[in-house]
């Protein structure tokens, strides 16, 4: 590529070291990937401190990182810790930049269409765009991602020729460099810069590189650039001068127009080829839907350089022929002299993360087919797909799973299992008992008001939601504090009653999967299993021993299984508890740790606390639902114009659960009645 990127150190900045068995796991892995270990394992147990062993690796080794999650939610987190234990390296952040996505389909069943519709986070599509830019300029580069990585961008290559550059004392043809900004998908605009635009006024030239939260002015002595400066776009104020700048698109997806000019015969070619299909299938209808479509998109291509779903020309475009693979976030990676992958991967969650990516491609492919079987959709756009599971695994280069519950898989795949199974406050791993199933109420009541007077939390877990809701209304009639939780319940009551259990306002929380990634309840010291010995996937070895990690938080924690029989799930779970609680306490024997239960301050997840010009002020749902009165169509407008700006900074601040219940309540107060925002 035509750039030389920056050589910086990773250097992991923290108020604390390694501590337990976090040093002897990071020099694990650190030599398996400097012998060239293609896949390891990390297993550790929650609250065993992963991520910082997962930054000192980086340390260790030296190598631009790409670490996967499975949801928007974890990455985020993870993203944040990143940031903080590596202030002076690149760390962005990759994941889909929809607040809402509906794809493009057909029914073929109820001859239903149903467009492509869409809601773009503009901050996250900023740093998405962030990431490549800085994998373009630098080698110190850590990318927090989802599965997202792996569908399709432009080609490193063609990205890295869409840029456009200058510097102090160059001789510029301003309307070459004007054209330049439209052609990398920047709009002109002279009456208000936005991320995206740029203007004109007079001798100066300003762009906000869609990228960037600052934008770039410059100065013109006719044709010579007199200055460059850095500013903020609201305060107009300078933040550095410049020697020299370089502009990238604003848009992952672009390329010359010479290019586009070069794939249209192809792309006509292949229009020719299917409406003759078609027709030779008694499908005139769809020969000729697809005729006005694609000529539709050829007419725009020409005129504009863009269509309204160019990426479904993107093999054409780019010049792949069909099936192959398109080029993704993992090809901006750097590469050997060979070709092979030169960064290194952690795949967080991998009992989850490695089948989800394993899952896209069939799921999409079955998808583009019926739009291309009924004339929605030239066969190319079948190209444009993510990564089968095996092109994944053949781009990157040394991985490292992080579960505490690997899977077979994984496990089969690597050279090493490292294990860490101590924790920093000397936790351990849960007591667990096996209770018979009859008597189980009375012996939970015990249970529960035993830890009720030391001012501890419950989770009793069920079969189905019938269940929890009719053990929610046993236990309530005995007069303790119990709620149920389950799929009906809204987002927003849903963190409404975590947070009311970590405060105490209910002593018990009955649930049917109450393993989400991310509950961390350091008052839960019991944990009832209902069910335990049947089959199933709430009940295998995976979701037991991570059930059983949610009491891990607690120093009295403890767990009791309720079955009338002994599954293999049970004796597996048990006998690897048992194990990893037997390594902790002979390691707190040794080091003299007393266990401590994690101690975490209750924030009410609703409650976002904005700095305004008098001081710091308080807003929640509550408070705005309480300032409007809905069924005056007027207020109830306002309210959700309001409701929605709180969306959007939770998503711009990467509060994912935050704008998710926000959005919630947003689409049941419009199912009331509500207008849609803005009208």
């Amino acid at each position: 590529m035509c750039y030389t990127p920056a050589m910086r150190s990773f250097e992991v900045v923290a108020p604390f070291g390694l501590a337990g068995d976090q040093e002897a796991a990071v020099a694990a892995l650190a030599a398996g990937i400097e012998a060239g270990d293609r896949f390891q394992t990390l297993q550790g147990v929650t609250g065993s401190g992963k991520t910082f062993t997962m930054a000192k690796v980086i340390e260790a080794v030296q190598m631009p990182t790409l670490i996967i999650s499975h949801n928007k939610t974890l990455s985020a987190q993870l993203y944040r810790e990143f940031k903080g234990f590596f202030p002076h390296n690149a760390v962005e952040y990759y994941v889909s930049y929809y607040d809402y996505y509906q794809p493009e389909a057909y029914v073929a069943s109820r001859d239903l269409y149903i467009e492509k519709d869409a809601s773009i986070n503009d901050e996250i599509e900023r740093m998405r765009l962030s990431a490549t830019r800085s994998l373009m300029e630098r080698e110190d580069v850590i990318i927090v991602a989802t599965v997202s990585c792996i569908y399709g961008l432009a080609t490193p290559g063609i990205y890295a020729t869409m840029t456009c550059k200058f510097a102090r004392g160059e001789r510029l043809d301003v309307d070459a460099l004007l054209r330049r900004f439209v052609e990398l998908q920047y709009e002109r605009n002279d009456a208000v810069l936005e991320r995206g635009n740029f203007r004109r006024r007079g001798d100066t030239l300003e762009i906000w590189p869609a990228y960037l939260e600052d934008a770039y002015r410059i100065d013109l002595d006719w044709d010579v650039v007199g200055r460059i400066r850095r500013f903020e776009p609201i305060s107009g104020k300078v933040v550095e001068d410049l020697d020299r700048a370089r502009i990238y698109p604003a848009k992952q997806f672009v390329m010359p127009q010479s290019m586009i000019e070069a794939a249209l015969p192809g792309i006509k070619a292949e229009l020719a080829a299917r409406i003759e299909e078609l027709r030779s299938q008694g499908k005139p209808f769809e020969a000729e839907r697809l005729k006005t479509r694609v000529e539709y998109d050829i007419e725009m291509l020409q005129e504009l350089g863009y269509c309204p779903g160019i990426e479904n020309y993107s093999a054409p475009l780019a010049g792949r022929g069909p099936g192959e693979p398109p080029d993704t976030l993992l090809d901006y990676y750097p590469k050997t002299a060979g070709g092979k992958a030169a960064y290194l991967t952690f795949i967080d969650e991998s009992h989850v993360s490695v089948p989800q990516i394993g899952a896209m491609y069939a799921g999409d492919h079955s998808r583009k087919q019926s739009l291309v079987d009924y004339g929605f959709r030239l066969p190319c756009a079948l190209d444009n797909r993510p990564l089968r599971i095996d092109e994944f695994r053949e781009r990157i280069g040394s991985a490292v799973y992080v579960s505490a519950t690997p899977g077979p898989k994984e496990i089969e795949d690597s050279a090493r299992v490292v294990e860490q199974l101590i924790r920093p406050t000397g936790l351990l791993d849960p007591q667990i008992d096996v209770r018979p199933s009859e008597g189980q109420m009375e012996d939970i009541y015990a249970e529960v008001q035993e830890r009720v007077a030391r001012k501890e939390r419950c989770l009793i877990l069920t079969l189905t939601k019938k269940m929890a809701e009719d053990l929610t209304d046993f236990l309530g009639g005995l007069g303790l504090k119990v709620r149920y939780i389950h799929s009906e319940i809204e987002t927003i009551e849903r963190v409404e009653i975590l947070t009311q259990l970590r405060a105490g306002v209910i002593d018990v929380l009955v649930g049917i999967n109450l393993l989400r990634e991310g509950i961390d309840l350091p008052e839960v010291s019991f944990i009832a299993i209902l069910d335990a010995d049947k089959i199933g996937f709430l009940r295998s070895v995976t979701s037991l021993v991570q059930i059983i990690g949610r009491a891990a938080r607690n120093a009295a924690g403890k767990v009791v299984m309720y079955a009338d029989r002994m599954s293999d799930a049970m004796k597996a779970a048990i006998a690897e508890t048992d194990r990893r609680r037997a390594i902790q306490q002979d390691y707190n024997a040794a080091h003299g740790i007393t266990p401590r239960t994690v101690q975490k301050a209750v924030e009410d997840i609703l409650t976002r606390h904005a700095e305004e010009a008098a001081g710091a002020a308080e807003t929640t749902i509550e408070t705005l639902k309480k300032s409007y009165n809905i069924v005056v169509p007027a207020q109830r407008r306002k309210l959700l114009a309001a409701l929605n700006a709180e969306m959007l900074e939770h998503a711009k601040n990467l509060e994912f659960e935050m704008a998710a219940a926000i959005r919630d309540e947003i689409k049941r107060i419009e199912e009331l009645g509500a207008a849609p925002v803005g009208n």
